[in-house]
């Protein structure tokens, strides 16, 4: 369990430790002057409401929730900087080998498959030692493509029996359903049947060889992501589509369902408006779970991203509001897909600032990227979503009147309650009235903000607990502590 940040009345700053890295900063600033001088509205902001209702609680925040990937290929997974990183955005989860690689690799040897390669210090107990050091824990994909049931439970002997690494969560298999089954395949899957009934099947030989070793492991099905291809799909012979038919068979033997969501948009404002989709998707997953009679099964997206843009600052809005979107609605775990990537296309976003094409959270320092380790803009979204919340907080309800004004509350263990703003308008910037139900905040706040330009989160006290200020395409985290008032009724109730 990660510590918790302890909040004082006093100016509080977070030091991240490697803001020296962020050396594409430069231009992203420079990019971001231009921008207010040629739009003179956002000097000029609209009033907008956010309603906290504290006492309506919608989840209690996982100590499983903030999670990231990292691949069997990344050259950089057990270079000095990256657990130190992890650490500081407040990272707990690390999921590994794997991506596609995951059915591919052979962790005994630190081999793949055909296309790809295992980097020569990504292996297994290099990646335990990178966890180690980021203060996290792991998430392993078993081998369904090429592997076997007893390759995987060889794993489990190695890391819980041999080294004690007490890993819990595993899964079997990545996005085994696009194997070629329904058409098209991209996931590596030599099993001569290819259908969901003998996915489900093996899964069932997997769980059993795995927890022969260590039954205290949590073992995770991998199942469609409600409406995106090819959920709901039937292919011939089959008799229901993927979800349907995997449950069907593996019931409760699953200890957690996962599935994947990469939105995508048709623009940047449509891409941020897909967070707050999330939990209609949600819902239906969990409608798929109940048919068969596990609809309290734990929820793991292992692996998000929202691009394009992959690493401008509209990432960075979209990370922290669907990290703290999907803890809303009762979803375990949140994988960030990657730690790193590599560059893709070089193009601008909205605001002409540079977006480098990589769905990583730190540059790998590929094509005309910064410096390797340098942390992109969505690194700070994530970073900002752990100041807000922490394991054992509520998460409760706070409401927006304005479309491109996004607002998530939490009630702290400690009885204080934290208030993160996200304006999804590169031009306009807003006055924001908070009111609050069932809280008394102090007349002190402390204020962090990563508005569009900036190199890093920074501190200050400004504005009120009942007013802030948020500039475009900024996110604004307000940390209050209760007044006397609630402090008395909170230890009266």
């Amino acid at each position: 369990m990660r510590s918790r940040h302890r909040w004082t009345r006093r100016r509080w700053r977070h030091d991240i430790g490697w803001t020296d890295l962020a050396v594409g900063s430069v231009s992203v600033l420079v990019a971001a002057a231009i921008w207010v001088a040629v739009h003179p509205a956002s000097a000029s902001a609209l009033t907008a409401s956010v309603t906290v209702d504290a006492g309506r609680v919608l989840a209690t925040f996982p100590d499983t929730a903030i999670g990231a990937n990292l691949a069997v290929g990344d050259g950089l997974l057990a270079d000095s900087r990256t657990g130190p990183l992890l650490k500081d955005a407040g990272i707990g989860y690390l999921r590994y080998p794997g991506g596609a690689a995951a059915d591919r690799y052979h962790w005994e040897t630190h081999t793949t498959d055909g296309s790809g390669q295992a980097a020569p210090d990504a292996g297994f107990d290099a990646f335990m030692g990178m966890v180690r050091a980021a203060g996290a824990q792991p998430i392993i994909v078993a081998n369904y493509g090429s592997g076997t049931a007893a390759e995987a439970a060889g794993w489990v002997t190695y890391a819980n029996v041999t080294k004690g690494y007490n890993v819990t969560y595993w899964e079997i298999g990545n996005e085994v359903y696009h194997n070629g089954h329904y058409g098209s395949g991209r996931e590596n899957d030599i099993h001569a049947d290819k259908s969901p009934h003998a996915y489900a099947t093996n899964f069932l030989e997997y769980a059993g060889a795995m927890k022969a070793v260590d039954p205290s492991i949590k073992i995770g099905v991998v199942l469609t992501t409600p409406g995106t291809w090819p959920d709901g799909a039937v292919a011939a012979r089959d008799p229901a589509d993927w979800n349907d038919t995997v449950l069907s068979i593996v019931g409760d033997t699953a200890d957690f369902a996962t599935f994947h969501f990469y939105p995508g948009g048709s623009d940047e404002a449509d891409m941020l408006t897909k967070p707050q989709a999330l939990a209609s998707i949600i819902e239906a997953f969990r409608a798929d779970l109940a048919r068969w009679d596990v609809g309290s099964m734990p929820v793991f997206i292992t692996e998000v991203n929202g691009g394009p843009p992959h690493d401008a600052q509209a990432q960075a809005l979209w990370a922290a509001d669907l990290y703290l979107a999907a803890a809303e609605a009762g979803v375990a775990n949140i994988d960030w897909w990657s730690v790193h990537s590599g560059a893709g296309p070089l193009t601008t976003d909205v605001t002409g600032a540079t977006d480098y094409g990589d769905e990583g959270l730190l540059s790998n320092g590929s094509g005309s990227e910064p410096a390797a380790q340098t942390p992109f803009r969505t690194y700070y979204g994530i970073q900002l979503a752990s100041h807000v919340a922490a394991s054992g907080d509520d998460l409760v309800t706070a409401t927006s009147d304005q479309a491109r004004l996004s607002a998530h509350a939490v009630r702290r263990a400690g009885g204080g309650l934290d208030v993160l703003l996200i304006n999804k308008d590169p031009e306009q910037a807003y006055t924001v009235n908070l009111s609050y139900r069932g809280f008394a905040p102090a007349s002190d706040v402390t204020v962090e903000r990563f508005p569009l330009g900036a190199g890093a989160i920074s501190t200050d006290s400004d504005g009120t607990a009942s007013e802030q200020t948020i500039s475009p395409y900024a996110m604004v985290a307000v940390h209050l502590e209760p007044s006397d008032h609630t402090k008395r009724s909170t230890s009266n109730s």
